[in-house]
């Protein structure tokens, strides 16, 4: 195998599953932020792929294949050149057009829709890859977490309307439940922010984990859950002495409470008071010093209008909550107490909308016969950051600790004193029944290395069950058997080897 394992923490590993992934030999560096996959990560990945399009096709979609190199004026079209700014690598081809390494699909996938789709009839279509993405992180971070080129399964819906959008957002969602449930995975679909790529509703689905880059706000009393750039909260009332009355301003535009500050012990003339006017029908805010009063007059001639007033409650829209929700305040929902967790995004789904079918002509007829733009929905799976998350989720102080459905192997078959001709033999038959079985074998076979270096690195690479054959074994009949996250290891006969690794695999 292609492997070397290594004894002491890379330098360069700023976490449990960048360091773990260098260790045992999983991944190798070549630049910032650009990795080799080895055989094992090869494995695990292709694991993870393979669960991903068993889903993916059990909800309708079908897998294509888009190019990487994509023209620069798709994106230009649509805006994401100066969107995505530095982080969208460019060049330029031989003939001097300008071209994009694509860090997602929306531009080509829409306008292959677009010469396909023409009438009601031809949809709803799902169309996803696994394919490389390349962004030029400013700061690429913890292994295949934040990296500049990278595995991502990128699904598309077209449908005609919001309902239909509605019902394969929904169908994405369970698959993605679905996805991470077979992958050992326990993760949390939080209610997101769409951000830059617009759209109605997101989600985010996050591994939890203490070194995630993202917090995710959950509710102690229901199943609230968001991130915290889209968390809502309600803040408990201020405390304060019960026989001390507020003096609440009835002022119509005035969305402060005077008085509250004496009762907090800071005066007024240390705080702001928010006022909001209407200007000639424009909504206008304004603040001032707690302790003074607004003069109309000047305000009037700041702003140069000739109709000054307060602004009625409901023609104030500028009112919303902007405060990062924290753990401790309460659930907008059913008023239980937040909580906060840290997790690493494993996947994201968005309702796009008609954004990319209107800016890049993407219609169909309806059957009334109207042209009407398509309605989009994108999926996102990090293929690699998967792999990474679940690492940093499933490890111990000795090295990883693979879920079962993802592991490159299912046993690692350690033979010991190999020297010992009838050993070597015996465990050579032992790893061929248990391939032939169906069980994937990994054999550390290594005629030289120690049994103590032997147990470290199957302890490191972290496969579901080991299995030692050694010469006290032999004359016994049997085999060593011990689950990763056993404390100890047992003897199995050899005929009863592979039910004892099965029921292991199946603990899950």
């Amino acid at each position: 195998m292609l492997s070397r394992t290594l004894r002491s923490d890379p330098s360069e590993a700023e976490t449990a599953s960048h360091r773990l992934m260098l260790r045992a030999g999983l991944i190798q560096q070549v630049a910032a932020g650009v990795y080799s996959y080895l055989p094992l990560a090869w494995r695990s990945l292709k694991k993870i792929e393979n669960i991903i399009r068993e889903e993916m096709d059990a909800a309708g979609g079908q897998e294509l294949m888009l190019p990487a190199l994509q023209p620069m004026d798709l994106w230009e079209q649509t805006g994401r050149r100066a969107a995505f700014g530095d982080n969208l690598f460019s060049l330029q081809d031989r003939s001097g057009r300008a071209m994009v390494m694509a860090p997602t699909h929306e531009e080509v996938i829409t306008n292959v829709v677009k010469s396909n789709v023409q009438s009601y009839r031809d949809l709803p279509q799902l169309l996803y890859q696994i394919q490389t993405k390349f962004r030029d992180e400013p700061r690429p971070r913890a292994g295949l977490v934040r990296v500049r080129e990278f595995d991502m399964k990128d699904a598309y819906s077209f449908n005609a309307d919001d309902a239909s959008l509605d019902d394969t957002y929904q169908d994405m969602a369970q698959a993605y439940r679905n996805i991470f449930r077979r992958c050992g995975l326990p993760v949390l679909m939080a209610q997101a922010d769409s951000g830059a790529i617009g759209g109605k509703d997101s989600h985010e689905f996050l591994l939890p984990t203490d070194t995630g880059e993202d917090t995710v706000i959950t509710c102690s009393g229901c199943d609230y859950v968001a991130n915290a750039e889209k968390a809502e909260s309600v803040y408990p009332p201020v405390e304060r002495e019960a026989e001390a009355p507020l003096r609440e301003v009835a002022t119509p535009g005035i969305k402060t409470i005077a008085g509250l500050a004496e009762f907090v012990g800071v005066p007024e003339s240390k705080t702001l008071k928010a006022v909001f006017y209407m200007a000639d029908g424009e909504p206008v805010f304004v603040t001032i010093r707690g302790d003074l009063e607004v003069n109309e007059v000047k305000l009037k001639n700041a702003l140069h209008c000739a109709d000054l007033r307060f602004a009625e409650d409901e023609e104030v829209d500028l009112l919303t909550d902007i405060a990062l929700a924290q753990p401790g305040l309460l659930c907008a929902q059913c008023g239980g107490i937040l909580e906060a967790t840290r997790g690493v995004e494993v996947g994201h789904i968005f309702k796009l909308g008609t954004f990319f079918s209107e800016t890049l002509g993407a219609n169909y007829l309806d059957a009334e016969g109207r042209n009407l733009p398509i309605t989009m929905g994108c999926y996102g799976i990090g293929v690699g950051r998967l792999l990474a998350a679940a690492i940093e989720q499933n490890h111990d102080d000795q090295g990883i600790v693979f879920p079962h459905p993802i592991a490159p192997y299912q046993a690692h078959l350690v033979g010991l004193n190999l020297s010992n001709e009838e050993v070597a033999a015996a465990g050579q038959n032992l790893y061929d029944e248990l391939n032939a079985a169906g069980i994937e074998t990994l054999y550390d076979d290594r005629p030289d290395a120690a049994a103590g270096v032997k147990f470290n690195d199957a302890d490191l690479m972290g496969l579901p069950v080991r299995l030692v054959i050694s010469p006290r074994n032999l004359n016994n009949g049997v085999v060593e058997v011990r689950g990763r996250e056993e404390s100890d290891a047992v003897t199995v006969p050899l005929a009863e080897v592979a039910a004892a690794v099965r029921s292991r695999l199946a603990v899950e």
